[in-house]
């Protein structure tokens, strides 16, 4: 008998450990899948997307969100399952010994499952906002760290904390409203269970009296009434967790279902010759008054150099943005080698085009890794690594072996997140030589250059001169003094050209360009 009680507990503890390690696990793939599933959805949403929703609150949706659903799949799911089951199974107890006197304490079922419902729908309603309020929270703090430095200098650091104690404050109000309604529910579920064993105890009389039930079947059903009673109230407590994981999947979903880019096209030619022609293009941003672009045409051939240039607002940089399929011309159509980029598959276009911004997007990786960046996938498709020799060829054409040589590792330095151990120019540096290892033949420059002390411009534009040759170059300046030996001008304003030609035809004439660098090269009076 001893041994027997031994292996019963033995046998009762694997059991648990099965349990609740298949749970544990069950719960974390979930987390896991969902996880890979929304950030791959993510890079699949049009770049408009991204205009809607600050990448904090995207950020929170991987990982506040996804767990919440992890502990709905699976604490939640494990308490709902083992309690349900103990409440059937003890009702159907009681049934057995008495059913008039479970059919009296039935009574309160009802109760019960309005109870259950209201708190239901006041959880998933609290919960949905306390989710938004989270993405709120990160987006606020991801803001005030960001801009330190502005607050330091300008004396907000109070203010500051002050509103992001307020967005805290808000949060902390929704989630004791969740508290008080869990403690509520409990309480009240406790007082039913209370009235159910009253009304057990006076039917149970009635029912010894008449001789329709013995002492024992009495005690069984006292027992099993008394042991629904925690079961009951973990059930109501759980459904906060429940309630919170819907909540968290329904956003989670909202983003999962939403469309995708189109990639409907399928000419995909290895590389192309960059003939860009935009015929009359006009681009409207959503719930936007007037347009972004309105008309813009113009051919750039491949070896020329089309500088756009224009007053801040002015759509420089929404018309560069249309080549990668960014965003959509909602008018006209921009041709690549004469085919329109909607017919071209996403993947061919984007490997035609290498792009060198102001802000220099760097990963917390080796500086070989970074410039091999734009050439990993294609190296990886060909079952091959991509060639030492030409990621250090492409840093020298950037002119940036200079001082990749001086760091600790030389290329295989990690340079932080966002390449932060380098300076601006080091930065701008690696982002030409991935562009250079690409060797895309459509390439975009925007205000690449804008950024930077005179001496590392120098550095940069003399590696962006080996990089121009050959390509169709398109090149987005706010210093008009690197865009001079371009083969072309475009002078945006509001959305439209109003000038084109070359640096000194657009000088001669007189008009914006010309104001425009007089206005960056006026001379101090004497």
């Amino acid at each position: 008998m001893p041994l027997a009680i031994v292996g019963l507990f033995v046998l009762r503890g694997i059991a648990t450990f099965v349990t609740d390690y298949g749970m544990a696990r069950a719960g974390r793939s979930v987390v896991r899948d969902l996880r890979v599933a929304l950030l791959g959805k993510m890079l699949r949403l049009p770049s408009a997307r991204f205009d809607r929703e600050p990448v904090a609150a995207m950020v929170s949706r991987l990982n506040y969100d996804t767990e919440q659903v992890a502990q709905a799949s699976s604490d939640a799911l494990k308490i709902l399952l083992t309690d349900s089951l103990t409440v059937i199974g003890l009702i159907a107890v009681m049934l057995w010994y008495s059913p008039v006197v479970t059919a009296a304490i039935a009574l309160i079922v009802p109760l019960i499952a309005a109870i259950a419902a209201y708190v239901s729908a006041r959880y998933r309603r609290l919960n949905r906002k306390i989710q938004e309020g989270v993405a709120d929270l990160a987006s606020g703090a991801e803001e005030i760290i960001a801009g330190q430095q502005d607050i330091k200098v300008y004396g907000r650091q109070t203010a500051e904390t002050a509103r992001y104690r307020g967005m805290a404050d808000s949060n902390l109000r929704l989630h004791l409203k969740v508290e008080t309604t869990r403690a509520g529910a409990s309480s009240v579920i406790q007082l039913l269970g209370a009235v159910a064993l009253a009304v057990l105890l006076v039917v149970a009389g009635i029912e010894a009296g008449k001789g329709r039930l013995s002492p024992g079947d009495f005690v069984a059903i006292m027992t099993a009434m008394m042991a629904i009673i925690p079961s009951l109230k973990r059930l109501a407590n759980v459904q906060a967790i429940v309630q919170r994981g819907v909540a968290a999947a329904v956003r989670l979903f909202s983003v999962i279902d939403e469309p995708e880019e189109a990639d409907t096209g399928g000419h995909a030619p290895d590389r192309a010759r960059g003939v860009l022609q935009f015929r009359r293009v006009g681009l409207r941003y959503a719930e936007a008054d007037v347009p972004a672009l309105d008309g813009i045409d113009f051919e750039a051939r491949p070896g020329t150099v089309t500088a756009i240039v224009g007053r801040s607002g002015s759509g420089k940089t929404t018309l560069a943005r249309l080549l990668p399929r960014f965003y959509e011309p909602t008018e006209g159509e921009v041709l690549l080698d004469g085919v329109p980029l909607r017919d071209w598959s996403l993947a061919a276009l984007r490997r035609q085009i290498a792009l060198v911004g102001q802000k220099v997007m760097l990963f917390d990786d080796s500086v070989a890794a970074n410039i091999a960046y734009g050439a990993a996938d294609e190296a990886r498709e060909a079952n091959a690594s991509v060639d030492p020799a030409a990621v250090r060829a492409a840093a020298d054409a950037a002119n940036a072996s200079e001082f990749i040589d001086r760091l600790p590792e030389g290329m295989a330095t990690r340079i932080g997140e966002n390449g932060s151990r380098l300076s601006g120019g080091q930065r701008q540096r690696i982002a030409i030589a991935r562009a250079v290892l690409k060797d895309a033949p459509v390439l975009i420059l925007d205000e690449a250059t804008a950024a930077l002390d005179n001496e590392s411009e120098r550095l940069v534009q003399a590696a962006l001169e080996r990089l121009i040759p050959n390509r169709t170059t398109l090149v987005i300046a706010h210093r008009l003094s690197t865009i001079e030996r371009a083969d072309q001008v475009l002078v945006l304003d509001g959305g439209r050209i109003v000038e084109i030609g070359s640096h000194a035809e657009l000088l001669a004439r007189g008009g914006t360009y010309a104001q425009l660098h007089r206005a960056q090269f006026r001379d101090s009076p004497a």
